[in-house]
């Protein structure tokens, strides 16, 4: 028998000698007085003799993190939200029966106290425990050495040991979550008002990507788990939603990485009457103000850097290829140099003899090209706050173009920790030209690029109802989490991230013997 079986077993006969002395296995709730983070934040700073004129009574529960038995007495630490409390249990004071049941928990065991404050020789602060109240037993061992596993996979897994036992972890989580009020409070702030669109869909749009398919059988349809909220966005525009954002769930078909997963979160934006420089704007209020409410400063730690989410840059996306390139591969670009296909075509092969190889097509479109350009080149150097504009319109089907230069649109994207983190334009709203991007993707599509937009009639129509000129953004709420607090892999900021199929089970999990 395993050793986790062998425990698993030796911890059920435990419950049953529990249930014995007239506990329930499984108790409906407790009533309590405090949680164990108020008792702290109200009486650490009071001395013993505080604490016993008046007595404080309390009654609370938790998890036990640590316990040892002396004889007749013994002491535990109880945990709840995140934080551990010192409880001192008598056999005196709890009784014959609840001493027992005292020497029957383990490791893990969730139990409710009644008791009062008081500080043990040492200082510390601990419940007197006048009763012992059995709410749930600890089947499995909780590991002793978790968070440097080999196979941190597991720790993904089975998220929930891996909250127990590792609190900087539950405090990524609670980060997460202030970085998603943040963001709500400043959209609030500006008159935007919150929705929620489709999340199957019968075409997916919005992005370019691969997307989940899906089969509705009552319908007899395929549908598409959303690649982006984009397209319904817009059409709320159309019908007069001014200001409208959603912070969505989006599902990918793509390799994982350590900024990818399939399942993933954004918050994306549309404001009528504004374009991409009004974007521009308002993305680095929102995420300013994110920094600062999630760790009270605007700097904040990345591996062995700073980030000062204060000292914001901007470069056009050709002035950063210029400014970034390796001085190994000769003089820096001219603007001249991205204004035809040979001239792009001669920094790639510049580039390439003298750095690590960047893939090129020469029937590639131009554009496509640039923008793999500016990847090789600049994004390593991207650690500081760097907004990027004027993308190529061979990769932006949704932007609309600069009045000068149709090869290039008015679209930028924001890039930390050098990582891409939003991507904002002026929304291109003439149905025609929408059309023609449609039909210029699905050309792509038939040269093999399975992540190139397809053709959305409906959005057209929507759009030839008139859509006012307006600045749309989407920001990665993963990536952003990832930056604000330091973890190096999306997984560390998603509670449960996709993982490979588990190698094996035991037993007990499979149902086999």
């Amino acid at each position: 028998m395993a050793l986790d079986e062998n425990i698993y077993e030796q911890r059920l006969a435990k419950l049953k000698q529990i249930e014995a002395l007239g506990q329930p296995a499984y108790r409906t709730k407790y009533e309590f007085t405090h949680t164990i983070p108020q008792i702290l934040a109200e009486y650490s700073d009071k001395t013993a003799e505080q604490l016993e004129n008046p007595r404080v009574n309390v009654r609370v529960a938790g998890r036990i993190m640590a316990i040892r038995l002396m004889g007749k007495a013994g002491f535990c630490h109880l945990q709840q939200g995140g934080q551990r409390l010192q409880i001192y249990v008598k056999k005196d004071a709890v009784g014959d029966k609840g001493f027992e049941l005292y020497k029957l928990l383990d490791l893990g065991d969730h139990i409710g106290v009644s008791g009062y404050l008081f500080r043990t020789r040492t200082g510390e602060l601990t419940v007197h425990v006048e009763e012992i109240t059995f709410l749930s037993k600890d089947l499995l061992p909780l590991p002793e050495k978790w968070h440097g596993l080999t196979d941190v996979e597991l720790r993904y897994r089975e998220r929930y040991v891996d909250l127990v036992v590792n609190p900087e972890v539950r405090e990524v989580f609670i980060k997460r979550a202030k970085l998603v009020s943040s963001l709500r409070r400043t959209m609030e702030a500006h008159g935007f008002v919150e929705v929620e669109t489709p999340m199957m869909q019968p075409i997916a749009g919005g992005a370019v990507a691969r997307p989940f398919v899906t089969h509705h059988n009552t319908l007899d349809m395929d549908l598409y788990l959303r690649i982006a909220p984009e397209l319904y966005l817009k059409r709320l525009v159309v019908g007069g939603f001014d200001r409208v954002y959603e912070i969505n769930r989006n599902f990918r078909n793509e390799g994982l990485g350590w900024r990818w997963n399939p399942e993933f979160t954004m918050l994306e934006y549309y404001q009528a009457y504004a374009d991409f420089r009004d974007m521009m704007d308002l993305t680095q209020e929102l995420i300013t103000n994110a920094a600062k409410d999630v760790n009270g400063s605007l700097k904040s730690k990345w591996g062995d850097t700073e980030i000062d989410w204060s000292n914001w840059k901007r470069m056009t996306m050709r002035e950063a290829i210029i400014q970034l390139w390796p001085e190994a591969a000769g003089g820096k670009p001219e603007m001249s140099d991205f204004s035809s296909h040979d001239g792009v075509k001669k920094l790639v092969e510049r580039f390439n003899r003298a750095h690590a190889h960047m893939a090129y097509d020469p029937a590639e479109l131009t554009g496509k090209t640039v923008a793999a350009l500016f990847e090789a080149v600049a994004e390593e150097h991207l650690t500081q706050p760097m907004i990027i504009y004027e993308f190529p319109t061979a990769v932006s089907p949704l932007s609309k173009q600069k009045p000068d230069e149709p090869e290039w649109t008015e679209r930028f994207e924001i890039f930390a920790g050098q990582m891409e983190i939003a991507n904002g334009f002026s929304e291109l709203n003439d149905p025609e030209d929408q059309r023609r991007r449609f039909e210029s993707q699905l050309k792509e599509r038939e040269r093999g690029d399975e992540e190139a937009h397809r053709m959305d009639e409906d959005y057209i129509r929507a759009l030839s109802y008139g859509m006012p000129p307006a600045g749309g953004v989407g920001v990665g709420v993963d990536r952003l989490a990832m930056l604000l607090t330091d973890s190096h892999t999306i997984r560390d900021v998603i509670l449960f991230p996709l993982l490979r199929p588990e190698k094996s089970l035991n037993a007990r999990d499979t149902g086999g013997t």
